[in-house]
């Protein structure tokens, strides 16, 4: 792999140094050094450690990572008794113990036991995101609705487990009871996400099949590179997605076609902002 592409990848999923540390562990001096070209000719175990976290899907390895590091380089590093119990667990294991253990400043979403990482959003991922939410607020306020939308970050304890945690872009809510001081217990009625290319696989599949499993009503994925809508009406028991180009309105199917979201909004985003790259 060559440094531009270790790069572009590091940019992608928004790693600062220090998080890729603690996924690989190679010391963060080593890392800047290496991504500046100042370390022409680095070790291959290290290397190695490297692409073992950038050559994944989004998933964060963390012990695995450490693991894999310390039989490369027969180091030790800093992975011992004192370490934070979520670095020692293999994917799977994870729970919400583990999840709020995280550092704040970490994104991450926990599926399955499964976390996975979540870069920091673009500037076109966020208008999009605000568009799709003031809509949706604007309806409920004219209808006098008892539902509340909420965009992301807002966690989403969505089977009401210990082994799941999700963000979903927006979100809306008409049961109140559902609404915690943390967050959401349970499915959202109307859930958006909004593809970047660290995150398509993971809501396309994973969050769908969580998603429908949940109970979520309705499931909107906007995919800017593509420029379309996914629909899903998830009450179906054969849901079958409809995709709408970037133009004119797509209907609200839980409002019964009352509210229809203007998609001319989002496609000047996308021209105005340009894509998540």
């Amino acid at each position: 792999m060559t440094r531009e592409e270790m790069n572009r990848i590091k940019e992608e999923r928004g790693y600062s140094f220090k998080q890729l540390s603690e996924y690989s562990g190679v010391p963060v001096v080593t890392l800047q050094k290496i991504f500046s070209g100042a370390t022409a000719a680095p070790r291959k175990a290290t290397m190695a450690a490297i692409e073992k976290v950038l050559c994944s899907e989004e998933h964060i390895y963390r012990g695995k990572a450490y693991q894999y590091y310390q039989e490369a380089t027969g180091d030790p590093g800093q992975l011992g008794e004192s370490a934070a119990p979520w670095l020692q667990k293999q994917q799977g294991e994870f729970t919400l113990e583990d999840y709020y253990a995280i550092p704040d400043e970490r994104r991450v979403e926990l599926i399955d036991g499964v976390i996975y990482d979540m870069s920091s959003p673009r500037t076109v991922h966020q208008d999009i995101a605000s568009i799709i939410h003031m809509e949706l607020y604007s309806y409920i306020k004219e209808k006098k609705k008892p539902c509340k939308v909420f965009e992301a970050p807002v966690d989403v304890q969505l089977c009401c487990d210990n082994r799941t945690m999700v963000q979903p872009d927006v979100l809306l809510v008409c049961d109140r009871d559902k609404i915690r001081g943390f967050g959401i217990y349970g499915a959202p009625d109307f859930v958006l996400e909004i593809l970047s290319k660290s995150t398509r696989k993971k809501d396309m599949t994973v969050k769908l099949g969580k998603y429908q499993e949940a109970g979520v009503r309705e499931y909107w994925i906007i995919d800017p590179y593509k420029q379309v809508l996914i629909v899903y009406n998830l009450e179906e028991e054969d849901y079958i997605p409809m995709v709408y180009p970037l133009q004119g309105k797509a209907p609200l199917l839980i409002s019964g076609g009352e509210l229809e979201i203007d998609l001319e909004q989002i496609a000047e985003s996308i021209r105005e902002l340009g894509s998540l790259e």
